[in-house]
């Protein structure tokens, strides 16, 4: 497997990624992660190919050797309400507003964003596969995200959001259809039931 890499040796640089935007339920997740040169990239990659352990794992290493991170989330009736887009977009932007170390570059997987306020960003389509910083934020927001949606399963065992995380799984389409939406349900997706 090749290696990640930072995009650039002479920027502080931060990684940005969201997760959940084609979730029926729940927030959009977004993290932004400045990394530095002793940043260890051999077990680092796109979030979705990580196994729920080895993300686990990932998610302490980023958290003690990260020069800083944040992460950010905004609830379905945000999402509602501005759309997917534009709500993963601003939850990026407020995971950078947390940073403590200001970015000279903004890295974003993907390949929409709205102007940072007095930061250069650029757009990687795959970003999260590409480039170190964006794939420890993937890893960040997944976890963060997953751990949220176990929590609210809690609430409502009968969507199986332990599982499905919120995505529209026959599990979760058959138990919409059988006991209808939560208030974590995003009112303006296609819920299908």
């Amino acid at each position: 497997m090749e290696l990640l890499k930072k995009w650039s040796e002479n920027y502080v640089e931060a990684g940005c990624d969201e997760v959940g935007r084609g979730c029926l339920c729940g927030p959009v997740v977004a993290a932004a992660v400045v990394i530095g040169e002793d940043f260890n990239p051999s077990a680092i990659n796109d979030s979705k190919k990580l196994s729920f352990k080895s993300r686990q794992k990932l998610d302490d290493y980023i958290r003690k050797n990260a020069i800083d991170f944040a992460i950010a989330e905004l609830p379905p009736a945000f999402i509602d309400e501005h759309n997917i887009l534009n709500a993963s977009i601003h939850a990026m932007h407020l995971a950078l507003d947390q940073l403590q170390v200001r970015p000279e570059l903004i890295l974003v997987d993907g390949n929409r964003f709205h102007p940072y306020p007095f930061t250069p960003h650029q757009c990687i389509v795959k970003g999260d596969s590409k480039i170190l910083s964006i794939a420890a934020a993937s890893i960040l927001a997944k976890n963060h995200r997953d751990q949220l949606m176990i929590r609210l399963h809690e609430e409502f065992p009968q969507y199986g959001w332990n599982k499905n995380m919120g995505y529209a799984t026959k599990t979760h389409q058959q138990a919409l259809r059988e006991y209808g939406p939560t208030i974590h349900h995003r009112k303006s997706f296609k819920l299908m039931y």
